[in-house]
């Protein structure tokens, strides 16, 4: 059984890799006993969201800033390379 400590590292580590089978299935046994890993996940989900709101916020500025073509296509870039690390499993 992983310590708290253990699943905080992996909650943490979830949000920027794909966590093999076995550990999100032990992580998934861990978060279902205890109450204050489950609460530690949702506020890094938490806080995930408001700075993707944040970094939306500044997607709209920079819109809205007099920008090259060019330069609007390397932001594109980034933010769909960002996404594409942040939410690995969406195509399974």
């Amino acid at each position: 059984m992983l310590s708290c400590k253990d699943v905080s590292r992996l909650v943490s580590e979830g949000q920027e890799r794909s966590l093999r089978l076995r550990e999100r299935l032990v992580l998934r046994l861990h978060l279902w006993m205890c109450v204050r890993c489950r609460r530690f996940e949702r506020q890094l989900v938490l806080m995930r969201r408001a700075l993707r709101m944040l970094g939306s916020r500044y997607e709209q500025d920079a819109r809205n800033a007099d920008l090259s073509s060019e330069a609007r296509g390397r932001i594109r870039k980034v933010l769909a390379e960002t996404e594409r690390r942040e939410h690995p499993h969406q195509d399974e």
